[in-house]
């Protein structure tokens, strides 16, 4: 039974020369994967470019409960995306949003919260000039809400260290490695007080920053399980700072 759906490009993997199975954050199912046959042929019914990373699409899908590949009839950019492909700064934003987003999110099943807040952020992102530098700090913060795992807003002079483990800010460091400073705290809570804004610039020092993006990832690694290392920051940092 065809069904039609939107859906958010995550993942490509070849199959064989000419095939590839996509991994799509559907608005209908949540996580699916999807084979694609013939890709890269001349008469390809599909072309390469629909499947790039972080495309919001639409689809017409076979779907079918329990089957490991579903199968697509069809599918287009919409909307296509104007300037993430082709600004420097927003383009490096995604790719590593996209690893985030490919290793955090899992489930296959809807969540139409999350997939607004995925699908109008990936807009946002695209229609606002110039490119907020700060845009992937803020996204990472905000994406823990649907995540289930949204720091706690506390802080005050007193309650000025965020305990990562805990998700809440206090008045000493504990025991553990897993806090921040009190400068990265009080970015932390920047970030957090300005939230859903993604158009507030932070001014954070260019090395605090690099360092911030560093316990933000661990965050996600304390509160995600099977998180692993994010490495696509580390190639970016010099066109962010």
């Amino acid at each position: 039974m065809l069904h039609k759906t939107r859906g958010i490009i995550f993942h490509t993997t070849d199959f064989s020369e000419t095939s590839i199975v996509v991994k799509i954050y559907t608005e209908l199912y949540g996580l699916q994967s999807y084979m694609v046959n013939s890709v890269r042929k001349k008469n390809a019914k599909f072309r390469p470019s629909v499947f790039q990373s972080l495309s919001l699409v639409e689809m017409v899908v076979y779907h079918k409960e329990r089957s490991g590949l579903q199968r697509i009839s069809e599918i287009r950019q919409s909307p296509v995306l104007k300037s993430i492909p082709f600004d420097v700064l927003k383009s490096s934003m995604t790719l590593f949003l996209n690893e985030v987003l490919y290793k955090s999110i899992r489930e296959e099943e809807a969540n139409p919260q999350l997939f607004d807040f995925l699908f109008h952020s990936i807009q946002w992102l695209d229609v606002h000039e110039p490119a907020n530098p700060d845009f992937h700090l803020l996204f990472l913060l905000q994406l823990s809400k649907y995540l289930g795992f949204y720091p706690t807003d506390n802080f005050s002079e007193s309650n000025n260290i965020f305990n990562l483990q805990e998700g809440s800010f206090q008045s000493i460091s504990p025991a553990h490695p897993f806090f921040l400073s009190g400068a990265l705290s009080k970015h932390f809570y920047a970030i957090l007080s300005h939230l859903p804004d993604f158009s507030v610039n932070l001014k954070i020092p260019a090395n605090e920053k690099r360092e911030l993006i560093e316990r933000m990832l661990e965050f996600y690694q304390l509160h995600i399980s099977g998180f692993g290392n994010i490495k696509s920051h580390k190639v970016l940092e010099q066109i962010w700072s």
